[in-house]
C-alpha cells in the first residue's frame, strides 16, 4: 500500500498524537462524521459513548455481560502510544458514536513490541449501525496499522455477531477463518487487493451518490437570512422555493413573532422551528455562518447549501474561514454546497426544489448540469430553457469547498432520469478521482465538458484544488478526459449541441455520413465540414430547392436504409418556386417536419443518428422537438456534435473491448528490488537532502551512471557512450566500442541541438575522428565546456521520443511523439495514463499526427514499432512500481527497421508524493 495516502508528513515523535489521521468520511446514508485518534482527554466522551450501546452489542464485544467500563478499562482504552496501542474513534457533533483499537501481538498472541500483526476489535452504538460505519474504521485502522507495520490483523467474533462478520469478510483482504470454542477467528492480510479497492470504491461511490440524493430530496426548508426587503438574496431564494412539496421555513433574527414573509412563517431562530429540517439555504453576512451552522447542527439538518460569499475568493484569511466553515458542518454530520454558491435545482415532479437564485424552475429533461460559476450557472439554464432542453438536477457550486462536480458524477450514474451529464469547470480539486469516476460513468452515460482556463491555466479565485492540480497542463487535461472518454467542447454552444445529440439519438457504429437535403450547395459545405471532421461523407444527395416531403421521405429512408451509412445529415432550406408569392421564405415547411419526424422512428429502429442543418427555416426545429430531432442553424455545428458522438460511440466500443482482451503484460528483465534499492539510496544521499531544501520541491536528477542502471532493472538498456574530455580518449573510446561511432556534446545548453552543429555522425575511423573532435572543440568552447562522449553509431532510423512523469494531481502519464519539430515545435505529442496497456501503447504510437513515419510515409521500410510499444510499456511499469520516480526521459529514441536504441536519459527522482486518491476513503480537505 502507498501509505503516504495516510501519512503526508512524518515529522516528529512517532509516540505523539498523529494528526494526519484525523479524516473527515462520509457514510453509507450520505451523513459525514470524523475519524480521530483516542487521547486521553476522551474519557468522558467514552464513557457517554458505552452508556449508549446495547447489553447485546456490549455482550458481543466482551464475550460476556459487561455492562460498564471500569476505571481501569476507560484509561486502557484512552491512553495509546500510536505504535502499539493505537485507538480510533467515530464523532459526530463531538460524540463518539464508534470506535475500534488494535493490540500488537506476536505469533503467539501476545502483546508485542515487534510482532507483525494486531488483534482488531470494534464497537458501534446501536443507533448507528447498518450505516457503514464499521467499514469505514477498517480501512482506516487498516492503513494505520500498515504506517506502523502491520501486516496481518486478526479478530475473533462469536457466530451471532453476524454484522460484524460481514464486515471482516465483505472487505476484499486476503483471509483465512477458522472456528474453535464456539468462536469465529478471522485472520486477514492488510496489503490491499484488486477486491478490496473494488469494495472501497464501491463503498464511496454509494455514500457520494447518496449525499447528493439527500440535498436534492429533502423533506422541510429552511432559509436563514431572509430580510424584509423583497429584493434581497434571501426573500429571492425564498420566492424560489415555492412549488416545494414540504415545509418551508423563513429565519430572520429581527422577525416579531408570528411574522409571514411571502406566506411563509417566520422565526427569530432555526431552533425555533418545531419541526425537522433536512436542508438549510444561508445567505446571512459571512459573519454570521458560523453561529447560523452552529444552529443547524443542533437542530440535525442533513446539508447546507451556502449562499453567502465572502470565504476563499477574498484571499488567505478568507480560504481560512472556508476551511472552518467545512470543518464546523462536518463535525456535525452535514455537507456544505458552497460558499458562494448559486445553488441546487431539482426537476422531479414528485418532489421539485429550487434551492438556486434562478427564477424558475427548468422543464424536466434528460441533462444534468453542472458548474462552479454563478454566472456561467445562469447562462446554462438561460441556453437549456431557449432551445426547449429539459434538466434533470442542476448544481451550481460557487467554491467548492465540500460537494463537488465528483459527487455529483456519483449521483448522476445512479440517477435514471440523467441521460447525459453536461459539465462547465474552471479547475480540479482532485483529478485523479475525476478521471476514475468519470470514466466508469462515461462507460453507461455521456459526459461533455467546457474547460475554462485553456490556455491560460488561471485558477478562479475561491477554488481549493491540490497544489499541483491548479496548474494542470493542458495536454494532461486532454489525456484525462481522453482516457476517461470525456468529450472536451470548446463553448457553451456546443456543450448543448452536443448534449442534444446524444440524448436524443443512437450512438453511430462509424463514421460514414450521408448528407441529403433540397440544397446542393448546403449539402457541400456539411461535406467539407464532415471531411475537416475526420468524417467520412458520401456525396451528398441533392433533391433540388423544389423537393417536396415525399421526395425527403423516400431519400431519408434510402440513406438509413443503406448498410454502408452510419449517419444522416438532412440539409434544409425554403423551397423555392413552389410557394404561393405571398408567402413568407422563412416560413416552416411541415412536410418536412412529417418527413423528418417519420425518418427519426426509422433511424431509432436501425440504430443510426438524424440530425438537420437547416438556413432560413425558423419554426422547424420546433415541429421536430417531440422527435428529438437535434436541429442546427449551421452545418459546422451539426457536423462538430456528429463528430463527438461518433468519438464517443468508439470510446465506448474500444473500452468494452479493452476489457476482455486489454492487458499489462507481464514483462522479462524486471529486477524491481534492486531498483527500489537503488532509488532509496539515492534518496538518503546529501544532495537529495539538499534538494528538499529547495523552493518548488525535491526533485533530484540522478547521475548518467545511476540512471542507466535504473533503466537497465527494467529492461531499458541505452545505447553504450563513453565521456572524451581530449582527443586522446575520443580515440580509445571509439577502439573499446567499435567504429563507426558518433561524436556529441552533451551539456545541458547543447543538448538535443543537433541545429547547433553538436553531433558528428558516422565517423568510421581514426582521421575523421580527430577532425570532428578539433572541429566541435573549436566551435562549441571547449571539449570540457560541451563534455563531448563517443557513443555507438545507432542505427538508422525514426527519431521518437519517450517521457513518462508523476503528476501530483493527476497521476503517471506516459508521453510519446517524434523528436525534433513535431513534438518541440508544434507540439505532436500524445499522453496515457499509467499504468497503460498493450492497447493503450498501440494507440499512443498510431495518435500522433506525425505517425505515418512509423509505418513506411512515401514507400519508406516500416520501422519496428512493437519493439516501440513494448520500450513504453517498461517505461510504464518503472513508474507504476516505483512512485518515488518523479520523470523519466528517453530522447532521442531511434527506432530502426528491427530493434531501436536509446541515446539518451534522465531520470528524475522524488519522495513519496501525496496521493489523495489512494488509501482509505477520507473527504477532501482542502
Amino acid at each position: 500500500m502507498d501509505t503516504s495516502a495516510v501519512n503526508p508528513s512524518r515529522q516528529g515523535d512517532e509516540h505523539s498524537y498523529p494528526q494526519h489521521w484525523e479524516a473527515d468520511v462520509l457514510l453509507r446514508d450520505g451523513g459525514t462524521a470524523r475519524i480521530r485518534p483516542i487521547t486521553e482527554a476522551d474519557a468522558d466522551r467514552l464513557v457517554e459513548f458505552y452508556e449508549q450501546v446495547s447489553d447485546q452489542s456490549k455482550y458481543f464485544r466482551f464475550f460476556a455481560p459487561y455492562p460498564r467500563l471500569s476505571a481501569k478499562d476507560v484509561r486502557r482504552f484512552t491512553h495509546h502510544d500510536y505504535v502499539n496501542r493505537v485507538g480510533l474513534a467515530v464523532v459526530v457533533r463531538d460524540r463518539f458514536i464508534a470506535t475500534v483499537r488494535y493490540d500488537r501481538i506476536d505469533q503467539d498472541g501476545r502483546p508485542s513490541a515487534t510482532g507483525t500483526d494486531a488483534e482488531v476489535a470494534f464497537l458501534v452504538q446501536d443507533a448507528h449501525q447498518g450505516r457503514g460505519v464499521a467499514s469505514a474504521l477498517l480501512e482506516h485502522i487498516g492503513a494505520v496499522a500498515q504506517e506502523r507495520g502491520i501486516l496481518r490483523f486478526t479478530a475473533e467474533v462469536l457466530p451471532e455477531n453476524r454484522k460484524m462478520v460481514k464486515v471482516f469478510t465483505d472487505a476484499g483482504y486476503t483471509q483465512r477463518r477458522s472456528f474453535a470454542e464456539g468462536v469465529v477467528h478471522l485472520e486477514f492480510d492488510l496489503e490491499p487487493t484488486a477486491a478490496s479497492l473494488a469494495v472501497m470504491r464501491a463503498r464511496e461511490h454509494r455514500a457520494e451518490a447518496r449525499s447528493v440524493q439527500r440535498l436534492l430530496t429533502p423533506r422541510s426548508v429552511a432559509v436563514l437570512g431572509v430580510s424584509r426587503h423583497p429584493q434581497s438574496v434571501g426573500r429571492t431564494l425564498l420566492r424560489d422555493l415555492n412549488g416545494f412539496n414540504g415545509p418551508v421555513y423563513a429565519v430572520n433574527r429581527n422577525a416579531p413573532p408570528g411574522t409571514e414573509l411571502d406566506g411563509v412563517p417566520t422565526h427569530r431562530s432555526l431552533l425555533d422551528i418545531p419541526g425537522p429540517v433536512d436542508l438549510a439555504i444561508i445567505a446571512v453576512p459571512a459573519t454570521a455562518v458560523p453561529s447560523a451552522v452552529a444552529d443547524c447542527g443542533a437542530h440535525g439538518v442533513q446539508g447546507l447549501v451556502v449562499v453567502t460569499a465572502g470565504y476563499a475568493e477574498t484571499g488567505p484569511d478568507g480560504l481560512d474561514q472556508q476551511r472552518e466553515l467545512v470543518r464546523q458542518a462536518r463535525a456535525a454530520g452535514m455537507r456544505v454546497v458552497g460558499p458562494n454558491a448559486f445553488g441546487l435545482i431539482d426537476t422531479d415532479p414528485e418532489h421539485p426544489l429550487n434551492a438556486s437564485l434562478a427564477p424558475v424552475l427548468p422543464e424536466r429533461g434528460p441533462f444534468g448540469l453542472f458548474c462552479q460559476s454563478g454566472a456561467i450557472g445562469v447562462a446554462l439554464l438561460e441556453a437549456a430553457h431557449r432551445r426547449g432542453l429539459g434538466v434533470s438536477s442542476f448544481a451550481s457550486v460557487g467554491n467548492r469547498a465540500d460537494v463537488s462536480g465528483n459527487d455529483w458524477l456519483q449521483y448522476w450514474e445512479e440517477d435514471p432520469a440523467t441521460e447525459v451529464v453536461l459539465l462547465y469547470l474552471e479547475s480540479f480539486g482532485n483529478p485523479r478521482k475525476f478521471t476514475r469516476i468519470a470514466r466508469r460513468l462515461a462507460a453507461v452515460k455521456p459526459v461533455v465538458v467546457v474547460k475554462g482556463a485553456r490556455h491560460t491555466g488561471s485558477l478562479p479565485p475561491g477554488h481549493a484544488v491540490q497544489p499541483a492540480a491548479g496548474g494542470l497542463r493542458d495536454a494532461t487535461v486532454d489525456a484525462l478526459f481522453q482516457q476517461a472518454g470525456v468529450l472536451r467542447v470548446e463553448t457553451i454552444t456546443e456543450l448543448f449541441d452536443t448534449g442534444e445529440l446524444l440524448a436524443g439519438q443512437p450512438l453511430p457504429a462509424g463514421d460514414r455520413v450521408a448528407v441529403v437535403g433540397n440544397s446542393d450547395s448546403l449539402g457541400l459545405l456539411t461535406h467539407d465540414a464532415c471531411l475537416g471532421a475526420g468524417l467520412r461523407p458520401r456525396t451528398p444527395v441533392d433533391l433540388t430547392t423544389g423537393a417536396t416531403g415525399e421526395n425527403f421521405r423516400i431519400a431519408l429512408d434510402t440513406a438509413l436504409t443503406d448498410p454502408a451509412v452510419d449517419a444522416v445529415i438532412a440539409v434544409a432550406i425554403p423551397s423555392i418556386g413552389t410557394q404561393p408569392p405571398s408567402a413568407d421564405l422563412g416560413a416552416d415547411e411541415p412536410e418536412f417536419a412529417e418527413a423528418l419526424l417519420e425518418a427519426v422512428v426509422r433511424a431509432r429502429q436501425v440504430g443510426k443518428p438524424l440530425l438537420l442543418t437547416h438556413l432560413a427555416l425558423t419554426e422547424l426545429p420546433e415541429r421536430l422537438r417531440a422527435g428529438r430531432i437535434p436541429a442546427y442553424p449551421a452545418p459546422e455545428r451539426a457536423v462538430r456534435a456528429l463528430a463527438h458522438a461518433v468519438h464517443y460511440a468508439d470510446w465506448r466500443r474500444r473500452t468494452a473491448e479493452a476489457e476482455e482482451t486489454a492487458r499489462v503484460p507481464e514483462l522479462d528483465r524486471i529486477e524491481e528490488a534492486q531498483a527500489r534499492t537503488l532509488v532509496e539510496t539515492a534518496l538518503n544521499t546529501r544532495t537529495a537532502a539538499a534538494a528538499r531544501l529547495q523552493p518548488g520541491g525535491a526533485r533530484i536528477t540522478l547521475p548518467d551512471a545511476e540512471a542507466t542502471a535504473l533503466l537497465g532493472h527494467y529492461g531499458i538498456e541505452l545505447l553504450p557512450a563513453l565521456p572524451a574530455p581530449d582527443e586522446e580518449s575520443a580515440l580509445r573510446a571509439a577502439a573499446g566500442l567499435g567504429y563507426p561511432v558518433a561524436l556529441k556534446a552533451t551539456a545541458e545548453h547543447l543538448r538535443h541541438r543537433p541545429d547547433l552543429g553538436s553531433v558528428r555522425l558516422d565517423l568510421t575511423g581514426e582521421p575523421g575522428l580527430r577532425r570532428a573532435y578539433r572541429e566541435l572543440d573549436a566551435l562549441l568552447g571547449g571539449a570540457a565546456r560541451a563534455r563531448l562522449v563517443v557513443q555507438q553509431l545507432a542505427p538508422r532510423g525514426v527519431d521518437t521520443v519517450i517521457g513518462a512523469t508523476l503528476d501530483p494531481g493527476a497521476g503517471a502519464i506516459l508521453s510519446f511523439g517524434l523528436a525534433g519539430a513535431p513534438a518541440e515545435l508544434l507540439g505532436d505529442v500524445a499522453h496515457r495514463l499509467i499504468p497503460a496497456t498493450d492497447q493503450d501503447v498501440a494507440a499512443l504510437i498510431r495518435e500522433v499526427r506525425a505517425a505515418p513515419l512509423l509505418f513506411g510515409w512515401r514507400g519508406a521500410v516500416p520501422v519496428d514499432t512493437a519493439a516501440l510499444e513494448e520500450l513504453l510499456l517498461r517505461v510504464s511499469r518503472l513508474l507504476d512500481d516505483l512512485p518515488e520516480v518523479a520523470s523519466v526521459d528517453l530522447e532521442p529514441v531511434v527506432v530502426a527497421p528491427h530493434g531501436l536504441a536509446v541515446l539518451e536519459a534522465r531520470v528524475r527522482i522524488a519522495p513519496l508524493p501525496v496521493r489523495n486518491d489512494l488509501g482509505p476513503r477520507a473527504m477532501s480537505t482542502l
